[in-house]
C-alpha cells in the first residue's frame, strides 16, 4: 500500500512560542537568541527572573544580554543591564538609579516573543524591541514625549547581574560618543570560583547630550570612570554609567543601543559588536531575519504530519525542540583559560539534568553541535583533570550526583557520533577521561569527578557518613551516588568494551552491580502512617555494613523537597522511591529483586498514582517507560498519556517545573516522537507517537527516518501497539537502536484499543545486563 509523502510543512517557527515555561517555575529564557548563542537579550524582572524575564506581571528592572535558560536556584548571568527612563523634571537628580527605585511594571499585552526577537512596553510609556547576533545585542528604545517638553531620553548601565553577585567592576564613559566599556567580576550561580565579563555599549539615533557615572541614588557628569567593589558591611553598592540624549521629535525619539559582550576583554566585546552589527540603525531587521533563518535550519530535520493532533500539542512539541538549542552556549573564541582552536561550549547546566534526554535529542537532531559539546567535555578533562557534571560561565558547577558526563560520552560512542568536521572523536581520550572519573578522586569532588572512591572500591558502595579524608564535597547522597556511580561504571565498561579493552569491560561491569549492596529486602514504606504494602527499598548503609535509615518517601512531593545546599539527604533532589527504578542497565535484576513482573508493575502504578512521582524531576522520566522491561510496553503508553498533555501545554505556565536547559522540552519531544532514549545505551523504547507521521533527516548521514501510524486517531482511543514493521518487515522488539535515524529506517505501527502481546516476550524486552546476585 502506498503512502502520501509528507509535504513540506509550514514554517515551524509559527509553532514556536518562547514564552512557554516563563511562568510557574519553568524559568525558560524567553528572549532573543541564536542557537547556542552567547548573546541573549530580554527584559529582566524582579519576580521569576532565573531566566531574566517572567510572565508573572512583575517589574522590569533592566535589559541585559547574557542569560541561561530553565535553571533552578539562583538567577544566572543578567550582567550589565541597561535601563531607559525620562527623568523627573528632566534633571539628573530626578533620575531613578537604584534597582528598587527605578523598576517599572510592564504592559502584559505588549509582550512579543519570537525566535530572534523580543519586545515589551513599559508602564512608563517606553517601548523596547531587541534582537541579537552571536556576541552582541541590539536594542531599540522608543521614548514618549514625557511631562516636560523637550525632555532628554536617559539610558543607564548598572554594574550588576541578576543575583547581585558582583565582586568588583569598572566602567569608562566616553564624553563625546557615550560609548561605555568596562568589566565586572561575578560569581557563578551554582558553582565555585568567579568569572570576569567585559562589555562595550554604543548608542545611535540621537545626539549625546551629556554623560557620566552614578553611585547609589546620585549621578554626576564627572568623573567619566568608576571602579567599585562589592560594598561594605554587607551593603551592596549600586553603580554604573549613564548617557542622556538630545530631545528628538516623532519617530526619532528612538535611541538604539548596541551591546557587545566578551569573557576576554572590552576590546573583543567592541570588535564583535562592530563586526556583527556594523550598521546599527539599519541592521535590526537583518538580524531578526538571520536569526530566524538559523532557527529554521536547526529545526529543519524535523517534519510532522499532525493527523489532527491539537495545535497546543504542536506548539509544545516545536517549542520544546527550540528550547533544547538555547543552551549549552557556544563560547568559541571566548575562553580566557585555554584556546585549542576548536569550538568551545559552556553552560552545561547541569549534566545531571541534561544527560537523560537533552544530549540524546541533540545527537538525533543536531549531531554536529553535540559532537562539539563532547569535544568540549574532553578538552575540560585535559585541562582540569576530570570531566564536569556541571559548568557555567566558565566556572566549575556543583556535582549533583554521579560523574554523568561518562553517560554522555558512552551515549555518543554507541551512537557512532562523528566529529563536527566529519572525522572521528578521540575515543581513546574519552576512555582515559571516564577512567579518571572512575579511579582518581579529586581533592574537590564537589565540582568534578567522584568522591568516596576508596570506599567505593573497598566496600562496593558509598557509605552513609563516609570517612573520606582524601577529597572534599558534600558528604551526603550516599544512596543516589551509589546508584549513579554503578551506572557510570556500566558506561565506562561498555565504552572500554567497544574499544576492545575486555579487561576493563569486565572490571567495570562487576562494579556496575554495586547498586545491589544497598538493597534492603525487608525495608517497608508508609504514607501517613499507612503501610504501602511493599517491601524492599534502597537504604543508606554504614561502612561497617549496618543499616542507616531514610524514609523512602523523604524528598518527594509527599514529604518536602531536599536541596544539596540547604537540607542534603542520602538521595539527591529525589526520594528513594524515585531512585528505586534507577538501574537502567540491569532492570531485569531489579525486577527479580522486587518479586517479578507483576509486583514491579504494581510498584510502578503505585508510584505514579499516589503523588510520589514528580514528572518535573528528571529521574522520573525513564520510570514512565519502565513497563517495557516487564514486558508491558502498552502500560508505558498508557502512563505517558497521564502526563501529556496534563503536565505539558502551550501556555506560559505550561511546564511542570524548571525546564533545566531543555530537559522538559526534550522529554516531551521524545515522548511525542515515540522513541524514548535510555541514555548511555543504543536503545530507544518504542511507544505510539502523538502525531500521525514524523520524519527526521539525520544531518550526519542525510538519511530520513520516518515513523508512521496507519490508523492514527487524534483522540488517542487507539492507544496500544498491535503490530510494528521496520522497512516492511515485522518488528517484535519493544525497542530499537539509533540506526533508525542514521540509516533512515521507516517504522510503521498499527494501533488498537486493547493491549496486545507485542513486546511481551523475554527476547523482545529491552536489553538488561544479567549477573549473579
Amino acid at each position: 500500500m502506498g503512502h502520501q509523502r509528507i509535504s513540506p510543512p509550514h514554517d515551524p517557527l509559527a509553532h514556536v512560542d518562547p514564552l512557554i515555561g516563563s511562568q510557574a517555575g519553568g524559568n525558560v529564557f524567553a528572549g532573543a537568541t541564536l542557537p547556542y548563542g552567547l548573546a541573549k537579550a530580554v527584559a529582566d524582572v524582579d519576580g521569576q527572573n532565573t531566566g531574566g524575564f517572567g510572565s508573572d506581571g512583575s517589574n522590569v528592572t533592566g535589559f541585559s544580554a547574557a542569560h541561561d535558560s530553565g535553571t533552578g536556584g539562583n538567577p544566572s548571568l543578567g550582567n550589565f543591564p541597561l535601563f531607559p527612563q525620562l527623568c523627573r523634571d528632566d534633571v539628573l537628580d530626578g533620575c531613578l538609579y537604584r534597582l528598587d527605585e527605578r523598576k517599572v511594571h510592564y504592559v502584559n499585552e505588549s509582550v512579543r516573543a519570537a525566535p530572534g526577537r523580543f519586545a515589551i512596553g513599559l508602564a512608563s510609556g517606553i517601548h523596547a524591541d531587541m534582537t541579537v547576533s552571536e556576541h552582541a545585542a541590539l536594542y531599540r528604545f522608543t521614548f514618549p514625549e514625557g511631562d516636560v517638553p523637550g525632555a532628554h531620553p536617559h539610558l543607564m548601565l548598572d554594574l550588576t547581574d541578576l543575583w547581585k553577585s558582583r565582586q568588583n567592576a569598572s566602567i569608562r564613559v566616553d564624553a563625546d560618543t557615550g560609548r561605555m566599556t568596562g568589566n565586572g567580576t561575578f560569581l557563578p550561580s551554582f558553582g565555585a570560583g568567579s568569572y570576569v565579563m567585559h562589555f562595550c555599549v554604543d548608542f545611535f539615533g540621537a545626539p549625546v547630550h551629556d554623560t557620566g557615572v552614578w553611585v547609589n541614588s546620585r549621578a554626576g557628569t564627572e568623573p567619566k570612570t568608576l571602579y567599585v567593589t562589592r560594598g561594605f558591611n554587607l551593603f551592596y553598592v549600586e553603580a554604573g554609567g549613564w548617557v542622556r540624549f538630545a530631545p528628538q521629535d516623532g519617530a526619532s525619539r528612538t535611541v538604539t543601543a548596541r551591546v557587545g559582550l566578551s569573557f576576554k576583554s572590552s576590546e573583543q566585546a567592541c570588535h564583535s559588536a562592530e563586526t556583527e552589527i556594523g550598521r546599527p540603525l539599519e541592521d535590526f531587521d537583518r538580524l531578526v531575519g538571520e536569526a530566524q533563518d538559523k532557527w529554521r535550519e536547526k529545526l529543519s530535520p524535523i517534519r510532522i504530519k499532525s493527523g489532527g493532533a491539537s495545535e497546543d500539542l504542536q506548539k509544545s512539541f516545536w517549542s520544546g525542540a527550540y528550547r533544547n538549542m538555547i543552551a549549552p552556549q557556544n563560547y568559541t573564541g571566548e575562553n580566557p583559560h585555554w584556546d585549542t582552536g576548536r569550538p568551545y561550549f559552556d553552560s552545561f547546566y547541569c549534566i545531571w539534568d541534561a544527560f537523560r534526554v537533552q544530549h540524546p535529542f541533540l545527537t538525533v537532531v543536531d549531531p554536529a553541535a553535540q559532537a562539539q559539546m563532547v569535544q568540549t567535555l574532553l578538552d575540560m578533562y585535559q585541562h582540569d583533570g576530570w570531566l564536569p557534571d556541571c559548568h557555567m560561565s566558565l566556572c566549575r558547577g556543583w556535582t549533583q550526583g554521579g560523574s554523568n558526563a561518562d553517560v554522555v560520552l558512552a551515549d555518543a560512542f554507541h551512537k557512532n557520533l562523528s566529529s563536527s568536521s566529519g572525522g572521528t572523536i578521540d575515543w581513546d581520550l574519552a576512555l582515559r577521561a571516564v577512567l579518571a572519573d572512575a579511579e582518581d578522586e579529586p581533592l574537590e569532588w564537589s565540582v568534578h569527578g567522584r568522591g568516596g572512591l576508596r570506599s567505593w572500591k573497598a566496600l562496593g558502595y558509598i557509605p552513609y557518613l563516609d570517612y573520606d579524608p582524601y577529597g572534599f564535597g558534600t558528604n551526603s547522597r550516599s544512596v543516589s551516588r551509589t546508584l549513579e556511580y554503578a551506572y557510570d561504571d556500566y558506561c565506562v565498561a561498555t565504552l572500554a568494551g567497544g574499544l576492545g579493552r575486555r579487561d576493563l569491560e569486565d572490571k567495570y561491569l562487576r562494579r556496575s552491580t554495586n547498586w545491589v549492596r544497598l538493597w534492603k529486602a525487608d525495608q517497608r514504606s508508609s504514607i501517613n502512617g499507612s503501610d504501602t504494602g511493599f517491601a524492599g527499598f534502597f537504604q543508606p548503609r554504614y561502612a561497617n555494613g549496618t543499616w542507616g535509615y531514610q524514609d523512602p518517601i523523604a524528598c518527594s512531593a509527599l514529604a518536602g523537597f531536599c536541596s544539596l545546599t540547604t537540607n542534603p539527604s542520602e538521595t539527591f533532589e529525589a526520594s528513594i522511591w524515585q531512585y528505586l527504578f534507577y538501574v537502567p542497565h540491569s532492570a531485569a535484576a531489579l525486577i527479580d529483586l522486587v518479586g517479578g513482573d507483576d509486583t514491579f508493575i504494581h510498584r510502578l502504578d503505585y508510584f505514579h498514582t499516589v503523588g510520589l512521582a514528580d514528572i518535573s524531576n528528571e529521574p522520573v522520566f525513564l520510570t514512565v517507560f519502565m513497563y517495557h522491561y516487564a514486558g508491558r510496553p502498552a502500560l508505558s503508553a498508557r502512563r505517558l498519556h497521564t502526563y501529556i498533555p496534563s503536565s505539558f501545554n502551550a501556555t506560559p505556565g505550561g511546564l511542570p517545573g524548571n525546564d533545566d536547559s531543555g530537559a522538559m522540552g526534550s522529554f516531551l519531544f521524545f515522548s511525542v516522537l515515540g522513541f524514548f532514549p535510555v541514555a548511555g545505551q543504543n536503545v530507544y523504547l518504542i511507544t505510539p507517537p502523538f502525531f500521525q507521521e514524523i520524519s527526521i533527516t539525520s544531518p550526519q548521514t542525510g538519511k530520513t527516518a520516518t515513523v508512521r501510524i496507519r490508523n492514527f486517531d487524534p483522540a488517542y482511543t487507539n492507544l496500544y501497539v498491535q503490530r510494528v514493521t521496520v522497512n516492511g518487515k515485522l518488528w517484535t522488539r519493544s525497542w530499537i537502536g539509533h540506526e533508525l535515524f542514521t540509516e533512515g529506517w521507516t517504522l510503521e505501527m498499527e494501533l488498537g484499543e486493547e493491549e496486545s502481546d507485542w513486546g511481551s516476550r523475554m527476547e523482545d524486552r529491552p536489553p538488561s545486563f544479567a549477573f549473579q546476585m
